[in-house]
């Protein structure tokens, strides 16, 4: 079992099966995609971590997309990332959270989510 499978068995949360399935999403846009337990949370990476699941939200799943722990002056995908079905809220030039509330939603959008996934692993390969 990995770091990130263990936490998940012991996690308790109210949208866990909605959890499992962004991981598994997140998990199949690319293959250069790994995954780890950063900031007390799942999160995943290339060669540097880019998106953590927001486990204190309550009314549903919080992806936060991000650019690895330290801020960047530029090359930010404000702007640059295509996003036709708005599932992006931007938190900053380098922040964004993707939010699903039901899992009728998240596999409705599962598609949109991976072709973000891959446009926004970009900035951090």
């Amino acid at each position: 079992m990995t770091d990130v499978e263990t936490f998940l068995a012991g996690l308790e949360h109210p949208f866990k099966p909605e959890i499992l399935a962004v991981r598994q999403a997140i998990l199949a846009a690319d293959p250069s995609i790994t995954e780890g337990i950063k900031w007390n949370a799942p999160s995943f990476r290339t060669t540097e971590y880019f998106a953590t699941v927001h486990l204190r939200a309550k009314d549903g799943v919080h992806l936060i997309l991000h650019l690895g722990a330290k801020k960047r002056a530029s090359g930010t995908p404000r702007g640059e990332v295509v996003d036709p079905e708005s599932l992006l809220s931007w938190l900053g030039e380098d922040r964004a959270s993707v939010t699903f509330r039901t899992m009728e939603e998240l596999e409705d959008r599962r598609a949109a989510l991976a072709e973000i996934i891959r446009q926004w692993i970009m900035y951090v390969r």
